[in-house]
């Protein structure tokens, strides 16, 4: 269904963790509306296989094999976008991690006496630190522009402080609440120059990494008002309407998209 108003014909948008998932349903819907896409992703292969199916829109899409976490391969994406597009309007935070090592079928890593500083860094890394990695680069692109929209992916861990079992603990709900305070920070430096930056912090999505078993499904579904988990096209709902003209006058919020889990 295409939404009135959302047109994004001749806009150039970064979808970071792009691939799968969460990402993948970001980069189809906002490349239906228009967009070309650059997919920042560490899988070549499945990155590559989305951007195939962003051409099916008629846009360009260029797929960059990149780690996040590392300035040297943000910096390469960066340039890249730069050389085919020339431009970016849209910038979206999406890659995440939810542990490093561990197990989800042994969830003690989530313990914080079992938490390595190795898990913590890579976490942190994935995380948060390539939010501000893209972020520094991109920034001066917008203000120079003097538009763009950024929208940076948070979690329902950063406001519950999930890490009881599963595949985050101490290392993820830390590195989602730091995603909500620095899109404050950088809605109020970059406001100035008509850049909007604001945030969507999922509930659970079984599409995503993180595996979970019907049981688990069923057991959480039925904690939520709405009885029933979120699908990766209910978040990029949320990330289209934030990159569209009708959010021109929203920045530095987070929208919570996961059922009533946190109201």
């Amino acid at each position: 269904m295409t939404l009135t108003g959302f047109e994004f014909k001749g806009k150039v948008a970064i979808v970071t963790g792009g691939a799968r998932g969460i990402g993948r349903a970001i980069s189809l819907q906002l490349a239906s509306y228009g967009a070309s896409i650059i997919i920042a992703d560490n899988d070549k292969l499945a990155a590559q296989k989305t951007a195939s199916e962003t051409r099916n829109f008629g846009q360009d899409c260029l797929a960059v094999k990149s780690d996040v976490s590392k300035s040297s391969d943000v910096k390469k994406v960066l340039e890249q976008a730069l050389a085919t597009f020339k431009r970016v309007d849209f910038l979206v935070n999406n890659a995440g991690i939810g542990y490093a090592t561990g197990s989800l079928d042994d969830p003690s890593h989530v313990l914080i006496e079992n938490l390595t500083e190795e898990e913590w860094d890579r976490v942190l890394n994935v995380n948060l630190k390539s939010v501000f990695l893209f972020c520094h680069e991109v920034a001066p692109i917008m203000k120079h522009q003097r538009s763009g929209k950024i929208v940076n992916i948070s979690s329902v861990a950063a406001f519950t402080g999930h890490g009881e079992s599963g595949g985050s603990g101490p290392a993820y709900g830390v590195s989602k609440a730091g995603i909500v305070n620095l899109t404050k920070t950088l809605a109020r430096q970059l406001g100035p120059f008509n850049v909007n930056v604001n945030c969507v912090a999922p509930g659970s999505v079984p599409e995503t990494a993180f595996y979970m078993t019907q049981q688990e499904i069923q057991q959480e579904s039925s904690t939520l008002p709405l009885r029933r988990l979120g699908k990766a096209t209910n978040i990029a709902d949320a990330v289209t309407f934030l990159c569209s003209n009708s959010a021109d006058w929203i920045t530095g919020q987070t929208i919570n998209v996961n059922g009533g889990e946190v109201m």
